[in-house]
């Protein structure tokens, strides 16, 4: 199957196309902001390398945890994307597709993503199933939940949890991994939509555009 995977989920802005488990046109640039102004260009020039969009038949994108504006930024594209192709879009979980770059599905797996406040997202795998739901915990509560139990690694917040380790974990996804959970995707069970485990940190305007500010109070005047 021929697929084009997008990724703006975290610190990569990724555009890729495979066949398969064969790489025909891929663009990763390493970025904490600036999703939105990079992937069309991105997706442009993974497209034109594997020969056009003749041939893809299923759009995956990165559906979180992560930044808040950058999920809004893949789904926005990949949907609009996919409508204009008349293909299925999926969405593919980031602490999935982290588990999956660093393991290819086999061994014990906790992908752990810094969620900060003092909380990670986080989820643990056995041979590329998930052993739990994703969720938001405290990194005290992280840390007895991933204790006791020798692990592949991978995330940004492996080391809030853990501490050093010998290697570095990965902390972005691969397109391969992408590719993989993108094919495997059954449409009907992943939808396209946002996985968010906490509220975003912006909160709502206390008053609409254009709305006058309320009048100071007074003090009260000395009887």
């Amino acid at each position: 199957m021929k697929v084009l995977v997008i990724d703006t989920a975290l610190n990569a802005c990724t555009a890729a196309v495979f066949d398969g488990d064969s790489p025909l046109g891929v663009r990763v640039e390493p970025m904490a902001k600036g999703h939105q102004e990079r992937i069309g260009g991105l997706v442009r020039d993974a497209v034109a390398d594997a020969g056009g969009f003749d041939g893809i038949a299923r759009i995956g994108v990165t559906v979180g945890p992560g930044s808040f504006t950058g999920l809004r930024v893949g789904l926005a594209f990949a949907q609009g994307l996919g409508a204009a192709l008349g293909v299925p879009v999926v969405g593919i979980s980031t602490l999935a597709a982290l588990a999956r770059s660093a393991d290819g599905g086999a061994g014990a797996t906790a992908a752990v993503i810094d969620a900060r406040r003092g909380q990670v997202y986080l989820q643990t795998f056995q041979d590329g199933a998930p052993t739990m739901a994703p969720t938001a915990l405290a990194l005290d509560a992280a840390r007895e939940t991933l204790s006791g139990e020798d692990r592949i690694w991978a995330g940004s917040g492996v080391s809030l949890v853990t501490g050093a380790l010998a290697a570095e974990p990965i902390t972005v996804p691969t397109p391969e991994a992408l590719a993989a959970l993108t094919i495997a995707a059954d449409p009907a069970e992943a939808p396209p939509t946002p996985l968010y485990l906490r509220a975003p940190d912006a909160t709502p305007p206390t008053r609409l555009p254009g709305q006058a500010r309320p009048p100071a109070a007074r003090p009260a005047k000395p009887s």
